[in-house]
């Protein structure tokens, strides 16, 4: 996949990614950023995770929470809210009908 294709994607469904990650369990950045690629993501750099997060964070649909580490400095956690979870559920209705739309528009075209 040509990077600059997979950058727009990326851009417009790393939020729901990240929403849809945290309803697993809670984590921090670098374990977050780690499941992410280990999903099919590829590798998102923290200069493009942290921003979300932050304005995840500050849209009330993430909670973040200190943790001290044992083997190292504390580490920030975020785990998703309830706010979070229903916003997600409608997300995720959201994109099903979308991508079935995209999906569709490309088999027409003999793609699929």
């Amino acid at each position: 996949m040509e990077p600059d294709r997979r950058a727009q994607w990326l851009r417009g469904v790393l939020d729901l990614c990240v929403l849809g990650t945290l309803a697993r369990g809670e984590s921090y950045g670098y374990q977050l950023a780690q499941a992410l690629d280990a999903a099919g993501l590829g590798p998102i750099q923290g200069g493009t995770l942290y921003p979300v997060l932050l304005r995840l964070q500050r849209a009330g649909l993430i909670a973040a929470r200190w943790r001290g580490g044992e083997a190292g400095p504390a580490r920030k956690y975020y785990r998703i809210t309830g706010s979070g979870v229903t916003t997600l559920r409608q997300a995720a209705t959201d994109w099903s009908g979308f991508a079935d739309r995209v999906t569709a528009i490309l088999s027409t075209g003999g793609v699929g």
